[in-house]
């Protein structure tokens, strides 16, 4: 099947998404997991090494300025054998991303791009897509400064499609389907503006 941004907002809309087999195959296949991994804002949490690492502030933080190289270097991910995210679909997320609908955090060192992630806005919640760390915490840091932006924008869900140990430290909780599309039906139409800027300090958003 060949994607376009419209099928992939109303695939959304109903709870499922694309997945490819490899960079180079150019097709896809649609997921609706049963279990998926769900992240309530006000329940976000921060351990306290990462917070010591934030507070150091080594790297800048960025929302929104280079959507195309983060999705490229999430496919190119070297800690992952390999990746479900081909040419059709960086295409076409880059394409939702033109139009206000797909979001990037980036992570910079010394002017590198070294961290990120993307994913999609749905109503008040957050689908994340994927995410990519170069250097030391930076997907981590990524992460928080999702959830401080999210906050600051009123959302009140990241959806992690998966659930999994890695995100277990930001406090994602096991989610059954029909439980995940009933936080879905609730909340699809709540549309929120995801900011750019945030207007307290990073760690001020979490208690």
């Amino acid at each position: 099947m060949f994607l376009s941004p419209e099928i992939i907002l109303k695939a959304y809309s109903k709870g499922i998404f694309p997945m490819s087999d490899s960079f180079d195959d150019p097709f896809i296949y649609w997921v609706d997991p049963q279990i998926r991994g769900i992240i309530h804002l006000d329940e976000f949490k921060i351990s306290k090494s990462l917070k010591k690492t934030i507070k150091k502030k080594k790297y800048l933080i960025k929302i929104n300025k280079n959507f195309e190289k983060v999705i490229n270097l999430c496919a190119k991910n070297a800690k992952r054998k390999k990746t479900w995210i081909n040419k059709q679909i960086i295409s076409n997320y880059t394409k939702l991303f033109k139009i206000g609908k797909a979001k990037s955090v980036e992570c910079y060192f010394k002017k590198k791009l070294v961290g990120g992630l993307y994913g999609i806005t749905v109503g008040n919640i957050f689908c994340g897509e994927s995410m990519f760390s170069i250097e030391k915490d930076a997907s981590k840091i990524s992460m928080v400064y999702l959830a401080a932006h999210l906050i600051e924008g009123g959302f009140e869900f990241i959806d992690t499609q998966f659930y999994s140990s890695h995100l277990k430290q930001f406090g994602t909780k096991k989610i059954i389907r029909n439980d995940y599309k009933k936080i879905l039906s609730n909340n699809k139409k709540k549309l929120k503006i995801f900011p750019e800027n945030i207007s307290d300090d990073i760690l001020n958003y979490f208690s």
